[in-house]
């Protein structure tokens, strides 16, 4: 059976300020748990003005200590700028507060020109891979004999391996995941050209041919990623998605806008044809869907990725629709 998982990024909407995002995560992340969500997780970005992001481990603590049973994750810590072992330090803090709970999700997107130079300066540059094998290194038992760090040990010690998940939007990458024995997510809403969807499944499907277990010995897992604007009825859905394309346009590296435009400024605002052409273009990014709309949309689209798990981002403006688009998909999954 298909599981559902949200995808947070503390989104700040018009009006509110960066104290109202933190507590509209948790409070979205309780209502998540209380419904039946597998996973909560939160994305990292930086010097973008309406997401308050910027850390998701520390995010990640404070929802843990805010809920009971859910699991709590990353989606993901951006491993290229940061040490290996400090996140795998990070990650063993989060288990030992909050045992069997906490998952890993990585990426490789380094962020505009600025954030890159700032969060590496003065470092040496490692690849995707090799990040994610020094992260092994100290996450999972049996460390290799040749690792040049083997007298290190990522403190504090606990029992269990977390899960590994690592977000990409290749076919490379998936088969690097397979190989290397973590799970993978495949990400729908990056605005890469291309047939996103086709992607997708020969992603997913090279992952599952070549998937061998690691010293973990965690079981292979695959989940899919996008944007969504669930409503009541379909012209709720459509203006939510809207207001959700308007903002992904990204104008000015995602400064025009310092907060998530509201339906009312989505409606309003005047669009080139430049801009519509490439909302058109891209309307893969977000699962738009009404009530009745939901469930036949997304099983078709769960159908064709033979994928395990499905991760929801809900970035419409409001926290009361935001909490009302799990309520639907809770009832109407029956989760």
């Amino acid at each position: 059976m298909v599981q559902f998982s949200i995808l947070d990024y503390a989104q700040i909407d018009e009006g509110e300020t960066s104290y109202d995002a933190i507590q509209n995560t948790v409070a979205l992340a309780r209502h998540a748990e209380q419904l039946g969500f597998k996973r909560f997780w939160v994305a990292e970005h930086h010097d973008v003005p309406a997401f308050a992001s910027s850390s998701p481990e520390l995010l990640m603590m404070h929802i843990a200590d805010h809920t009971e049973h859910i699991k709590i994750g990353s989606g993901g810590v951006m491993i290229p700028h940061y040490s290996s072992y400090k996140v795998a330090e990070n990650i063993r803090l989060l288990q030992a507060t909050h045992r069997g709970r906490i998952d890993l999700g990585v990426g490789n997107t380094v962020g505009t020109k600025w954030v890159n130079e700032a969060l590496n300066e003065g470092k040496d540059k490692r690849s995707y891979q090799s990040a994610i094998e020094d992260l092994k290194a100290y996450l999972y038992p049996q460390m290799p004999e040749d690792f040049r760090f083997k007298e290190l040990t990522a403190r504090p010690v606990v029992e269990e391996s977390p899960e590994i998940w690592m977000l990409s939007t290749s076919v490379r990458n998936a088969e690097y995941a397979a190989q290397s024995g973590v799970k993978y997510c495949y990400g729908l809403f990056p605005g890469i050209p291309g047939d996103r969807f086709e992607v997708g499944k020969e992603a997913l499907q090279a992952y599952n041919d070549q998937f061998v277990p690691n010293s973990s010995k965690l079981p292979k897992g695959t989940m899919v990623a996008v944007f969504a604007a669930i409503g009541e009825t379909e012209k709720e859905a459509e203006e939510l998605g809207k207001a959700i394309h308007l903002w992904l346009l990204g104008q000015d590296d995602f400064s025009h806008f310092k907060r998530i435009p509201s339906v009312a400024t989505a409606r309003d605002y005047p669009l080139t044809t430049e801009q519509k052409e490439r909302i058109k273009a891209q309307e893969h990014r977000v699962f738009v869907a009404s009530r009745q709309q939901l469930k036949e949309k997304l099983d078709q689209w769960i159908d064709y990725f033979k994928t395990d798990e499905v991760l929801l981002c809900l970035l419409a403006p409001g926290i009361k629709q935001r909490m009302n688009s799990l309520n639907i998909i809770a009832q109407e999954y029956q989760l």
